[in-house]
């Protein structure tokens, strides 16, 4: 398994059955939200939203690559008022995985949004109402382990786990998330919430354990090879 730096062109994983993802989160990125992106990111198969983004620009991404779209929302996310007069409450095209474990593409999936608890917004949570979330996924996250083996493949949240891309205050990782990935581990924590230019931290991909942590914020082009798909028999479960 390799990971190379450059964020435009950045492998993850091998073998034979792959998925190509964009992962995206916190910044409008001039490059994607253009009508260049079709032909930049045409091998793209699934694009992982992480929160703190418009639902126009999540929806132009949809529409453009036309692939399918999960996504969790950040601590700053509210309806999108548009010009046309639409209020839009998430992307048309996208589906959102917060607090919920889903298959797709021989991929297993889960989504927590939300930040660290600062000011009482919609999507704040503390450590211990996080912790509750995360019990919550259990039953379905141990469902899937009895299935496959090992259980996610990938856990997109918006904030980071406690110690790994985090800062203090309203930047400070959720200790639940680090539980997680350390008891349970997904294949990819996938998260936003850090933007780059706050220099919280100079590392943006972080390897625990079996867990590849990757901090999004702004985008990533992801190659992740389809293991659920090649070693779990077929279920009607959702």
């Amino acid at each position: 398994m390799t990971c190379m730096s450059d964020v435009d062109n950045n492998q993850v994983g091998g073998g034979s059955a792959m998925i190509k993802v964009l992962t995206v989160s916190d910044e409008v990125v001039p490059t994607i939200y253009h009508a260049s992106a079709r032909k930049r990111f045409h091998d793209v198969d699934l694009v992982l939203g992480c929160g703190d983004l418009p639902a126009s620009y999540l929806d132009y991404i949809i529409s453009n690559l036309d692939v399918p779209c999960f996504y969790v929302p950040g601590n700053h996310d509210e309806p999108e008022h548009t010009d046309y007069g639409k209020t839009l409450m998430g992307p048309p095209g996208g589906v959102n995985i917060d607090g919920r474990v889903v298959r797709h593409d021989g991929l297993v999936l889960a989504g927590l949004g939300g930040s660290i608890w600062y000011n009482g917004g919609k999507h704040q949570y503390s450590q211990s109402a996080m912790t509750a979330r995360v019990y919550k996924l259990l039953p379905r996250i141990l469902w899937h382990r009895r299935i496959n083996g090992y259980g996610l493949d990938i856990l997109i949240t918006h904030s980071p786990p406690a110690g790994i891309h985090d800062g203090t205050g309203a930047h400070a990782g959720f200790k639940a998330l680090r539980w997680l990935i350390e008891r349970f581990p997904p294949r990819y924590h996938i998260h936003g919430h850090v933007h780059r230019n706050y220099r919280l931290s100079n590392v943006f991909e972080t390897q625990v354990g079996s867990t590849i942590v990757i901090n999004t914020a702004g985008y990533r082009v992801l190659s992740i090879e389809r293991l659920a798909s090649v070693s779990r028999p077929r279920y009607n479960q959702p």
